[in-house]
């Protein structure tokens, strides 16, 4: 990825709160499961997404961009394990990369 690529997030307009993904069968409580905050490379994509996943909640949710070097300070502030890099958001088709090994 290059410096002047973005990430787009998916954002509640409600709480703030970015769409997640929790691993499954991993920690006993919902708190202790790794948290992966969903990631896409386009604008358009992670629209798709919200429409085909959640239509009729898409109308909560705002995208936004965000540069490769706030992410890790982001990912950081919140708590997150890693990025889940949606590949196709229609499937969903995700790639999970975590902070220590993925990121940097």
């Amino acid at each position: 990825m290059t410096g002047s690529q973005l990430y787009y997030l998916v954002r509640s307009r409600t709480d703030g709160q970015y769409l997640v993904a929790k691993m499954r069968g991993q920690g006993t409580q919902e708190g202790d499961r790794p948290t992966y905050i969903l990631t896409f490379t386009d604008h358009a994509d992670a629209l798709s997404y919200l429409n085909t996943h959640a239509g009729e909640l898409a109308e909560h949710f705002a995208v936004e961009a965000i540069a490769p070097s706030q992410l890790s300070k982001l990912m950081q502030r919140w708590g997150y394990t890693g990025i889940g890099m949606v590949n196709d958001p229609l499937i969903p088709e995700v790639e999970f990369l975590e902070r220590q090994r993925g990121l940097g």
